[in-house]
């Protein structure tokens, strides 16, 4: 029981850190950029946000209450990741992040929805194999938010380090890193199998 636990686990863990479908981690960058160690307590409730849209989407998948074209979500994910990194340049050093905090927790859930759909079709064969998808859904979603909250202190460090050592001033570093990760999701976008290019 207890081994099954740890696997669950790992598995959530190992789904956001895989190297090679690193645009869960993209994406988290993004979302964490803007703020700084204060704001940690604010970071974490909108990364929750983040896995409870995701599970709820592998919820859905798992009662085979929602079936979604492949092609389509695959297309979708890198758009949402495009989305933020976008709104952080053009709102770089104007607090938008803490005036239109509502917009942002509603965005981030629909994008932890299209995130999960992602995985959905992979966990659906996951859960065949198990008698309780319930119990399934919340280690792997406890593995998510243990990965997630490593890459967001992660990447508050490297801010706290960028803006006190290096004197970066917060806008740059928010425009720096958005404009890395634009940088990074245009290719995937343009390979998408959904456009067929």
């Amino acid at each position: 029981m207890l081994e099954n636990f740890w696997f669950h686990v790992e598995y959530g863990i190992n789904h956001v850190l895989d190297i090679n479908a690193y645009d869960h981690v993209l994406f988290l960058i993004v979302l964490t950029v803007p703020y700084i160690f204060k704001d940690w307590k604010h970071v974490l409730l909108l990364v929750s946000t983040f896995t409870l849209g995701h599970t709820l989407s592998l919820v859905l998948a798992a009662y085979d209450i929602i079936r979604v074209d492949g092609k389509l979500i695959e297309f979708l994910i890198p758009i949402t990741i495009l989305i933020v990194a976008l709104f952080n340049v053009f709102t770089a050093g104007k607090g938008a992040q803490k005036e239109k905090i509502g917009v942002l927790f509603f965005s981030t859930l629909f994008f932890g929805l299209i995130h999960g759909l992602g995985f959905a079709r992979e966990f659906h064969m996951l859960a065949g194999k198990t008698d309780s998808k319930l119990a399934l859904l919340v280690e792997f979603a406890l593995g998510i938010e243990i990965s997630q909250v490593i890459i967001v202190f992660s990447v508050l460090f490297l801010g706290f380090l960028t803006q006190t050592l290096f004197r970066f001033s917060k806008r740059d570093w928010i425009v720096v890193i958005s404009a890395i990760v634009v940088g990074l999701v245009i290719p995937m976008i343009l390979k998408s199998d959904f456009l067929g290019l």
